[in-house]
């Protein structure tokens, strides 16, 4: 996520960077072990056991695909949808959770029986005709409708389904996908997608992956998309509006879709051309792009004030800046297909994603790192960016803050000083490589960069990301 300007509320929790300076797919048994810790009973927990959002995700369960069918009208805000999810059981279940907040339920069967369920705030608790056994596939079919309602986040910020003049702006960072489908709402939990949305025909639907299918009929139009690899709910996106829309394949073979709304068509059309280069300059130090399709929402919502990672295809809530689309797009790498154990760690996508534009700008004839670690440093221990370490925010609240965001790029700094630009740059790549379309911790982090280096590096990672308070430099 990149604030724009108000928070991470580009919002009121994370300072801009401008404002502050300035393989292979993981196995199925990883991703059923991810699933969360398996209840001594037989009713899969309400969440996975996250410090900061103990609600999140579900246990006892992993979803293998969602396939999502919506229908919204954007006069009335009305949410029609079908979800039909495709999971097997990591333990005995006599009963299960979803995360769906709002919405009212009309139909939900599990393996084409009907199956009872209750509402419990964010808690769509179904109880299947029989007893599921550990390590069986089933599938939940559940029939929805009404008017989504955004969320409102720890750090004061909406998420979810969010309308805009034209259509919706559909972010999900951290809780919001819960808004507009049911899922295991977790990044533990990754699972495929195919998500097909019908609005009024002069309006755009664009979501993640490639876009397998689109037709007209009766003054509505269809959209068929497909996100191959495997994506943390929070990284889905429905977005609609009136959209400009692009298509290309760039020389390495990608498919790219940009959308974008008419008012921020000429602001964004210079940066999104440089999208090709971005990503040939991200695949060059990363290692290769992890997906299939890549591209842009750009919107007009500049209220909600933040851009968000959604996975293949990066939505802003305005035209952006060079170094957003660098942000962006470098979470595809770092967040997206190497997603979170525990939101306590974001630092491992804000931190990377934020010094990956401290080395475009290096790179590309702008500040060098030194010199934006040496203006950060520069700030007085009062100041935010010294408020939290970065490796533990403390809460929900400041997921989004300045620390994560800067002082966690400032410590990749010092290990790339520590341990030499060469040996820094394998880090990354390996890290990218080893856990593609999976998970990663802090602390794998750290094992893989004292194995790559030959180096004691515990004090320096506890220093920078675990510390209270301005650091001492080494």
């Amino acid at each position: 996520m990149r604030q724009s300007g108000r928070k991470s509320v580009r919002p009121a929790a994370v300072l801009r960077r401008e404002a502050l300076v300035a393989t292979v797919p993981v196995a199925v048994a990883a991703l059923l072990a991810a699933a969360g810790p398996a209840s001594a009973g037989t009713g899969g927990a309400s969440g996975v056991g996250d410090p900061y959002f103990p609600l999140a995700g579900n246990g006892g369960y992993h979803v293998d695909h969602y396939d999502l069918t919506l229908r919204y009208d954007t006069g009335s805000r009305h949410l029609d949808g079908t979800a039909v999810l495709t999971a097997r059981a990591t333990q005995r279940l006599t009963r299960f959770d979803l995360d769906l907040n709002g919405l009212k339920i009309t139909g939900l069967t599990v393996d084409h029986a009907k199956a009872d369920f209750r509402r419990d705030g964010q808690e769509l608790v179904v109880t299947p005709h029989r007893t599921l056994h550990q390590g069986e596939e089933f599938q939940v079919k559940v029939v929805y409708r009404g008017t989504p309602k955004q969320v409102t986040d720890p750090d004061g910020s909406a998420d979810g389904w969010i309308p805009t003049d034209d259509g919706a702006f559909v972010a999900g960072e951290p809780q919001g996908a819960m808004t507009w489908f049911p899922a295991n709402n977790h990044p533990k939990d990754k699972s495929s997608y195919d998500i097909t949305i019908t609005v009024p025909k002069d309006r755009t639907a664009v979501s993640n992956g490639v876009l397998v299918g689109q037709r007209t009929a009766h003054g509505y139009t269809t959209f068929h998309w497909r996100q191959a690899e495997p994506m943390a709910a929070y990284l889905a996106t429905a977005t609609v509006g009136k959209f400009q829309v692009q298509q290309y394949t760039t020389r390495d073979g990608l498919r790219v879709y940009n959308a974008v709304d008419p008012r921020e068509a000429s602001a964004a059309a210079p940066v999104l051309k440089k999208l090709p280069s971005v990503l040939e300059w991200e695949s060059k130090l990363f290692g290769p792009y992890p997906f299939r399709s890549a591209g842009s929402i750009v919107d007009k919502a500049e209220s909600v004030g933040y851009a968000l990672e959604t996975q293949s295809r990066p939505l802003y809530d305005r035209a952006p800046d060079l170094s957003t689309l660098v942000h962006e797009n470098a979470h595809q790498w770092f967040g997206d297909s190497v997603s979170l154990t525990s939101w306590k760690d974001i630092w491992l996508n804000e931190g990377f994603a934020t010094y990956a534009e401290w080395l475009y700008s290096e790179q590309h004839g702008g500040d060098s790192a030194q010199k934006t670690f040496d203006t950060l440093y520069a700030l007085p221990a009062s100041n935010d960016l010294w408020a939290f370490p970065p490796g533990d925010p403390g809460s929900g609240a400041n997921i989004f803050g300045t620390p994560v965001y800067a002082r966690g790029a400032m410590a990749l700094h010092e290990l790339r000083k520590a341990v030499g630009d060469r040996t820094f740059y394998r880090i990354l790549r390996t890290w990218a490589g080893q856990h593609r379309n999976g998970h990663g911790t802090t602390a794998e982090f750290e094992r893989l960069a004292e194995w790559e280096s030959g180096k004691s590096l515990h004090p320096l990672f506890t220093t920078w990301l675990y510390t209270p308070g301005k650091p001492n430099k080494a």
